[in-house]
């Protein structure tokens, strides 16, 4: 199996012949990771033979979290790049010795978003429903719990969750700068980088709610998976599009060695710029802002288990799910069983006896 550090395959890169060897040298290394060592949360960046800069080690100025280096840009990211480009050995560390946290642990915020129509539609078909006109009329989001990010590693799960536990293949940006009223162009100059996002989705709880046309809320806020790095957005071939820029990156994601999912980011109807610019309508964005693009066309098992690709599967304690995107990395995780605290809970504040859930259907407007 691969590790989160594989051997560098430049295939899916843009080609470099062109540029100067010294930029070549700083663009190509800005893999920016959150990592603990011996217990201290730190900052660096990913080498390209896989070893990890150690920014505050290298320089103490760059003794800072992921969220100050992503409002300090200006000042701290080009200090990060000539350090990446001459790095002191003494700052650089095997990945053995660190263990990787979500590349921005405390986001300001994080949405989500609803951007592939492929995903979109056949859920959607799955329960029986028409496409809705809206979806091409507008971008939507929701917010989510910036405060259940996990990195690569254990994702830990209750008895609750695991009816019906879903993973969901997602691309995300994370703002950089300041937005309100934001045009196209803006909008694409205040992505700071990209990263992985897996939105985990109790499905059972998630439909169960839903009926009360309020949100996913329980069935989404005690996971979302972010990593295995931020890739600032210079070191990506965006294409720019009279909607904005777009990644062209292939996502996938595996269960247990299985390949379930192959979509493009190139898919989402709806771009990031556009995505931000709606967002940004009325209300001041700030830097260290998280938002996902939605589901990838075939990049949940509620949408392989309606389509009938995939047969009543769900996820269950052990499963490894591996995610990958060109150019974004790998981002493994596993899901861990924890015991319930309370033994006496009522059923229904959760959705329900287990046994109910289990022999549950899900139907009507439940989400997605």
């Amino acid at each position: 199996m691969k590790g989160i550090f594989p051997t560098r395959d430049d295939s899916s890169k843009p080609d470099w012949s062109d540029v100067p060897a010294h930029i070549l040298a700083l663009e190509r290394t800005m893999k920016l990771v959150t990592f603990l060592q011996a217990g201290r949360e730190k900052i660096g960046a990913v080498m390209a033979d896989g070893r990890i800069l150690d920014f505050a080690a290298a320089d103490a100025r760059l003794a800072v979290e992921m969220l100050t280096l992503i409002r300090r840009q200006d000042e701290l990211m080009p200090l990060a790049r000539r350090l990446a480009q001459a790095p002191p050995a003494t700052a650089l560390l095997e990945p053995a010795a660190v263990h990787l946290l979500a590349p921005l642990p405390r986001p300001v915020s994080m949405r989500d978003g609803y951007a592939f129509r492929q995903h979109v539609a056949t859920a959607r078909r799955n329960r029986g429903l028409e496409m809705i006109p809206e979806f091409d009329l507008f971008p939507v989001t929701y917010f989510t719990n910036h405060l259940a990010v996990t990195g690569p590693g254990e994702v830990l799960v209750q008895d609750h969750h695991l009816v019906r536990l879903d993973f969901e293949l997602e691309v995300a940006i994370v703002t950089g700068r300041p937005l309100k009223n934001a045009t196209l162009e803006e909008a694409d100059e205040a992505i700071f980088g990209f990263t992985i996002m897996n939105d985990w989705s109790a499905r059972m709880l998630q439909m169960e709610e839903m009926k009360l046309s309020l949100g996913p809320c329980k069935g989404k806020d005690f996971a979302t998976s972010l990593g295995p790095w931020l890739v600032t957005k210079d070191e990506l071939a965006l294409e720019a599009t009279d909607r904005g820029r777009l990644l062209r990156a292939r996502m996938t994601c595996a269960v247990n060695g299985h390949r379930l999912s192959d979509g493009n980011a190139d898919t989402m109807n709806w771009t990031f710029a556009q995505i931000l610019q709606r967002t940004s309508y009325g209300i001041q964005m700030q830097p260290g802002e998280v938002i996902g693009s939605g589901t990838v066309g075939t990049g949940c098992l509620l949408e392989l288990n309606g389509s009938k690709i995939t047969n009543n599967l769900w996820l269950k304690a052990g499963d490894e799910v591996v995610m990958e995107i060109e150019g974004l990395g790998r981002l493994v995780n596993t899901i861990t069983h924890v015991p319930e605290r309370l033994s006496d809970m009522p059923p229904h504040l959760v959705g329900g006896t287990l046994p109910d859930l289990y022999a549950g259907t899900p139907s009507g407007e439940a989400g997605d």
